[in-house]
């Protein structure tokens, strides 16, 4: 899933909080406006420059898991023809081949925890550039929804028309592009567990 579908749950939030109306308001013809959520962060400055960031930190990632990956494979590799054509009992009775496996499986154990630690860490990675984002965003959005004079923002996904006349996407990227054209994306760390005492 690309990062950007991934992201505008969130940002879909953002954009119910920005502006409230009552039902009985539309009814009136209130002002409303539509944006298009999706090319906001596909198109602004800011969502292509978080975009690559976010890339490049994915990339950092994979590359430093990725020797230790090669390493268990060619290991797992060289274990599997070891244990070619050996019944159960013989794998047992050979200690230190029961011992070199017991040694893998150690390290495939420690892999798989440093591989997950990696995906969360980047999960809050995402997360906390989003939220730098939408930081970004809102004093724009407010900007847009005080000079249209609305009443009411709707997403372009969750209706079946809008009116080109009524679509504030251009200009929501133009003001965002002019007031935030890049983004701060730092990598995110889970601090360690502290070890439980015995």
């Amino acid at each position: 899933m690309s990062h950007l579908k991934k992201l505008l749950f969130a940002f879909a939030l953002l954009i119910g909080s920005a502006a409230f109306t009552a039902p009985a308001a539309v009814a009136q013809g209130s002002n409303v406006i539509a944006i298009d959520e999706v090319k906001i962060l596909r198109d602004s400055k800011a969502g292509k420059d978080m975009a690559t960031k976010l890339n490049n930190i994915e990339t950092q990632m994979n590359g430093e898991l990725t020797p230790e990956r090669n390493t268990l494979q060619t290991q797992g590799k060289a274990l599997d023809a070891k244990l070619s054509g050996k019944t159960r009992e013989q794998v047992n009775a050979d200690a230190a081949l029961v011992s070199e496996l017991n040694g893998y499986q150690a390290k495939a154990n420690a892999f798989a925890a440093k591989a997950q630690r990696a995906s969360q860490e980047f999960s809050l990675t995402e997360r906390v550039a989003l939220a730098n984002f939408n930081k970004a965003l809102e004093p724009v959005l407010l900007q847009v929804i005080q000079e249209k004079n609305a009443q009411m923002v709707v997403s372009k996904s969750s209706v079946v028309y809008t009116a080109d006349s009524i679509d504030a996407t251009a200009l929501v990227i133009q003001k965002l592009d002019a007031a935030t054209p890049t983004l701060t994306v730092t990598r995110q760390k889970i601090p360690d567990q502290p070890a439980n005492p015995q």
